[in-house]
C-alpha cells in the first residue's frame, strides 16, 4: 500500500488567530500536533467523541486522523492558539539517538486526542514561543528544530505512554472498511485519503468497497450524506445551511440540487 500524495507540510510552529465569529472546518492531521489554547474555545470531533479545549488548555492530536473543528472567539475577543507540528523525520532521528522503541498496542489504547496536563515545564515552553507569535517574527530553521525537539522531550515527561505514540512509525493497517465508512462518511476528503486510512491502495479500496456496498464509493457517499441530511432536517429541525458542511458537502447550492434530485423536494420545503 502506498501513501497518497501528502498534504502540504505546515511550518513546525504555527500561530492561529481568528476574530469576531466562529470558524468551522475539517482537516486531516498528517503529523502529531502539540498545542496551547491561548484564548477562545476549540471544539474537536473525531467521529467518535467531542473534545472541548478552553483558554489555558494544552492538547495533543495524534497523526493520521480526520477531525472536524469549531474555533470560537471569546465575547468581544480573539481566538488564539499556538501549535508545534512533530514531523516524522525529526521523531525518527530522536528515537534513534535516544534508543526509544514504541509499544504499538499501548499507544493505540491511549486515544487519538489527549489533554496534556499543564505545569511549569509545559507553560514555560509555550511561553517561550509567544514573543514570535505576538511580534509576528519568523523563527529561523535552526531554532525551529530545537523547539520541536524540546516539545518532544516535554511530552515524554508529561506521560510514559507518549513514548508509544510519538515513536510508533507504523502506517494504518487494513481495517474493517464498512465500519470505517459508516463512521467517517461525513468527512469531505479525497478518495485516496479514505483508502490510505483503511490500509489499502486506491484500487484495492474501490474493489473492496464495491464488494461490500454493491456500488461505487462516490455514489454511496453522496447517498449516505443525503440520508443523514434528510434525517437532520426532518427529525431534528435543522436547516440546509446548518448541515451541508457538517455532512460532507462543500457547496450549499450543490447540496440543495442533489437533495432535491434524490428526494423530489428541496431541503427548505422539507424543513417547512
Amino acid at each position: 500500500m502506498s501513501d497518497p500524495k501528502p498534504d502540504k507540510q505546515p511550518f513546525p510552529i504555527a500561530y492561529s488567530c481568528y476574530y469576531i465569529r466562529n470558524r468551522e472546518g475539517e482537516q486531516f492531521a498528517p503529523e502529531h500536533v502539540f498545542s496551547y489554547q491561548i484564548s477562545g474555545t476549540l471544539t474537536i470531533n473525531n467521529g467518535e467523541k467531542e473534545y472541548v479545549f478552553r483558554e489555558g488548555d494544552y492538547r495533543f492530536i495524534r497523526r493520521n486522523q480526520l477531525i472536524k473543528f469549531i474555533k470560537q472567539p471569546p465575547p468581544d475577543g480573539v481566538f488564539k492558539s499556538i501549535s508545534v507540528y512533530l514531523d516524522q523525520p525529526t521523531l525518527r532521528s530522536f528515537a534513534m539517538e535516544q534508543g526509544y522503541q514504541a509499544d504499538h498496542a499501548k499507544g493505540q489504547e491511549a486515544g487519538s486526542i489527549i489533554a496534556i496536563k499543564g505545569g511549569s515545564l509545559v507553560k514555560g515552553f509555550m511561553d517561550s514561543l509567544m514573543p514570535y507569535s505576538e511580534d509576528d517574527q519568523l523563527i529561523d530553521d535552526g531554532l525551529q528544530v530545537l523547539k520541536v525537539r524540546e516539545a518532544i522531550m516535554i511530552l515524554l515527561r508529561s506521560s510514559p505512554v507518549m513514548k508509544d505514540i510519538l515513536f510508533d512509525f507504523s502506517e494504518p493497517g487494513k481495517i474493517d472498511l464498512e465500519a470505517f465508512m459508516h463512521k467517517n462518511f461525513h468527512f469531505n476528503v479525497q478518495m485516496n485519503r479514505f483508502a490510505y486510512l483503511t490500509g489499502r491502495s486506491l484500487a484495492t479500496f474501490k474493489r473492496d468497497f464495491e464488494h461490500i456496498f454493491h456500488t461505487s464509493p462516490s455514489r454511496w457517499l453522496r447517498q449516505r450524506r443525503l440520508q443523514e441530511a434528510h434525517y437532520l432536517i426532518r427529525e431534528k429541525g435543522r436547516t440546509a445551511s446548518d448541515v451541508y458542511l457538517e455532512i460532507g458537502f462543500e457547496d450549499l447550492s450543490h447540496f440543495s440540487f442533489a437533495f432535491k434530485k434524490m428526494y423530489g423536494v428541496s431541503p427548505s420545503r422539507l424543513a417547512g
